[in-house]
């Protein structure tokens, strides 16, 4: 399984500032960590990991979605985006297999080159370029500290308009940028 020590890795031979922070509480679920950071959702970005149908009968592949913290993106925009039939949140257990990550904490690097990744225009768009981010490690008691911008052009995610955003009510959403999101 991949964790905080081969993506630190990672990011020393890709020569990026980043830090590993030792989290206060255990993680779940990567829509823990604006609780266990004391920061809202939107500088906290979660990958979710879909299972798709592709247009050729018999074709499926995983995509992944960059998404705040505590926000569920539009299927409908995604299917659309990675020119899908039909989509549904993958088994934990194909996510697990597929990514190396631990299913709730996959992190949005080190993903398999096969796994088309997406990303709120509007994250990107409203990144600082010296804004944190924080993103789960794979590991529930550790979080990766990065630039967004830094994190950004390393997974190459593709900027689409996921539509609205649906929300947990148990994840801190008192950003602006979430707000503008809905």
């Amino acid at each position: 399984m991949k964790d905080a020590l081969a993506i630190h890795r990672a990011l020393l031979e890709w020569e990026t500032v980043h830090e590993i922070v030792r989290l206060p509480i255990g993680l779940s679920h990567a829509d823990e960590l604006p609780k266990a950071l004391g920061l809202p959702a939107d500088r906290c970005l979660v990958t979710r990991v879909y299972d798709c149908d592709d247009m050729r009968p018999g074709h499926r592949f995983l995509t992944g979605v960059i998404v705040p913290a505590g926000a569920r993106p539009d299927p409908a925009a995604i299917r659309r985006a990675v020119g899908a039939r039909s989509l549904f949140p993958a088994r934990p257990d194909v996510i697990n297999s597929a990514t190396e990550y631990a299913a709730d904490l996959v992190c949005p690097l080190l993903l398999p080159d096969t796994m088309p990744l997406l990303i709120d225009h509007r994250l990107v768009e409203g990144l600082q370029a010296d804004e944190v981010v924080y993103t789960p490690t794979g590991e529930a008691s550790t979080a990766l500290g990065i630039r967004g911008q830094s994190l950004y052009s390393l997974c190459q995610a593709k900027p689409v308009d996921l539509g609205s955003f649906t929300t947990d009510p148990a994840v801190r959403t008192d950003s602006p940028a979430l707000h503008r999101a809905r």
